[in-house]
């Protein structure tokens, strides 16, 4: 007999699927998918089979192959099969053939999933799985979230075998008389989590014959106490972390206050990429000079006078050269426009826009970012001020300094910092003939 009232019970309890849904279910050929497979059959489900024939054992692999469509002509379901040449794609990839495999048949689950209407993707991990991705995961050091073990749920895929443990899977093959395929790459211990299934879980398992719903008891609690943090942390999102444009500020008084302020801090700044030993290199930082900054893969965090500033990490744009007759152009994530006047109109006080004395503009101009050494005459006052002063003077953060268009022209000369500061060389006056007036637009990219 097949636990089908259990089976139907875990699925009912995680709101898994329905009896309405269609299920593409992975099937590599072994005990545990092939289980999974009879259990659907019986229980009623809608779904196909798919398999990934990975050619990293050729003749198992065949066999494999060949079982698992002869397993969907006995289950009268449809078979959906493929190739692929894991070694190549693992060496093109630089990673290890463990996670070609994973990243091959997971690409293909989903491509399958959307071509025919597949509800979800239903794969064969159980109680086992789990506890060896909690050790693997304490081996490697982990948090809470690694705690949890394996989720019944994640997207479009789910876990409805893990109800049962390994030995149950071995009663229900044994008592059904199933048929399945033996993976002998299952018994190699050059696999990290075969060492951890053969060699680690045989001892624990001696000292706590019910090893597996012990730690499915512990995985609960600490399924909870994820939802207990994920739940302050988003409280303290929605009390901290305030959007200004496209940036988000955290006050340092708020931020030293947290406790426990490692785990809370990590937990507000791990979704934007930063890594653990970042965030305590921040912590390290929060009394130290303002202008520190720390990067993650896509963000950027500026640790400014009282508060942490994070925006999305950009690339310091290249140059764009503006010829006389453009009337528009393109730079980073704003668009400048040109208006070409007979007339000495004279913009004030809209940093956004310039008018500048055409007679002294020397064609093609050049928008870019700043270089070290540019210097220009503020409008309005005596002399010459480096950028890099201006700067500092006007409290721009130096992460957005990059991305300020400066207007150059022909003889090198600084026109604009665009949005901020016109240079007194280029004003118009009254005895001015020729005016181009530039306006600054920002983009919402």
């Amino acid at each position: 007999m097949l636990p089908v009232q259990s089976f139907l019970n875990f699925i009912a309890q995680n709101q898994l699927f329905t009896q309405n849904d269609r299920l593409l279910v992975a099937v590599s050929g072994g005990r545990d998918s092939v289980v999974l497979a009879h259990l659907l059959k019986q229980a009623g489900f809608n779904f196909g089979i798919a398999h990934c024939n990975f050619q990293l054992r050729i003749d198992e692999a065949q066999a494999e192959q060949a079982f698992t469509s002869q397993l969907a002509d006995a289950l009268t379901v449809p078979f959906h099969t493929i190739s692929f040449d894991t070694q190549t794609y693992a060496r093109q990839n630089g990673i290890s053939t463990q996670m070609a495999a994973r990243d091959l048949r997971y690409t293909w689950f989903e491509q399958i999933r959307n071509e025919h209407g597949y509800s979800y993707i239903a794969v064969a991990h159980h109680q086992n799985d789990s506890v060896e991705t909690i050790l693997l995961n304490l081996t490697r050091g982990t948090g809470i979230a690694g705690m949890h073990g394996i989720l019944p749920q994640n997207g479009y895929l789910v876990r409805p075998l893990l109800f049962l443990n390994r030995d149950e899977i071995d009663t229900i093959v044994d008592q059904n008389g199933l048929h399945f395929m033996e993976d002998s790459s299952n018994a190699s211990s050059k696999y990290a989590r075969n060492k951890i299934r053969h060699q680690v879980i045989p001892p624990l398992k001696e000292l706590n014959p019910k090893l597996e719903e012990t730690f499915d008891r512990n995985m609960e609690r600490f399924r909870e106490l994820e939802l207990l943090l994920n739940h302050q942390l988003e409280q303290l999102k929605q009390q901290m972390m305030v959007q200004v444009g496209d940036e988000i500020h955290l006050h340092i008084s708020a931020v030293k206050s947290l406790y426990p302020q490692r785990l809370l801090l990590y937990g507000l700044l791990h979704p934007y990429g930063f890594s653990e030993p970042v965030i305590e290199d921040v912590m390290a930082s929060l009394d130290k000079h303002a202008g520190r900054v720390f990067e993650s893969q896509g963000f950027v965090l500026l640790l400014d006078r009282d508060k942490l500033i994070l925006s999305k990490r950009r690339e310091r744009p290249g140059p764009v050269l503006i010829h006389q007759n453009d009337h528009e152009v393109y730079y980073s994530q704003f668009k400048i426009t040109l208006l070409h006047d007979d007339s000495p109109l004279i913009i004030r006080d809209n940093p956004m826009a310039l008018s500048a004395n055409a007679d002294k503009l020397i064609f093609p101009l050049t928008i870019r970012s700043w270089q070290e050494g540019d210097y220009f005459c503020p409008m309005g006052m005596k002399g010459k001020k480096k950028l890099s002063d201006f700067f500092v003077n006007e409290k721009i953060p130096l992460h957005q300094k990059d991305q300020i268009p400066i207007l150059i022209n022909g003889n090198g000369e600084v026109i604009w910092i665009a949005g901020h500061r016109p240079d007194e060389r280029y004003k118009v006056s009254e005895h001015t003939e020729k005016v181009i007036i530039f306006e600054l637009y920002k983009l919402n990219l």
